[in-house]
């Protein structure tokens, strides 16, 4: 169920546009929102997502995302995800999704950092 938040991080890294955007529709519903800390608010058209996330590989060439981890329930899931050049994550944001019944997202929101508590 979790599959499409993993490809939906493998498409940041996607330089062929017309790619990026089909693995980005695959991944969210019909009627979606999504937001993150660097984005212009709630994004929630496919080719205004297509785009912000397009803007990733032109200001970051050769870095992708990754899915590190995550966890579901209920049709929530929440993702630690990994943005770099592959070998080494330089960034880590925290991700929560709401599911629709067939795995694709109505909503993700993006968070800085891996959420981690101080020792």
């Amino acid at each position: 169920m979790t599959d499409r938040i993993a490809d939906f991080f493998a498409a940041w890294g996607e330089t062929d546009a017309a790619k990026r955007r089909a693995t980005i529709a695959a991944c969210m519903a019909d009627h979606f929102v999504y937001c993150d800390p660097r984005s212009p608010g709630q994004i929630t058209t496919l080719d205004g997502l297509a785009e912000y996330i397009g803007m990733y590989s032109q200001m970051a060439p050769g870095w992708t995302a990754g899915v590190i981890q995550t966890d579901a329930q209920n049709g929530f899931a929440r993702s630690i995800v990994g943005f770099g050049d592959g070998g080494d994550w330089a960034q880590h944001g925290t991700y929560f999704a709401a599911l629709n019944a067939t795995g694709q997202m109505t909503t993700l929101a993006g968070f800085v950092g891996a959420g981690g508590l101080p020792q």
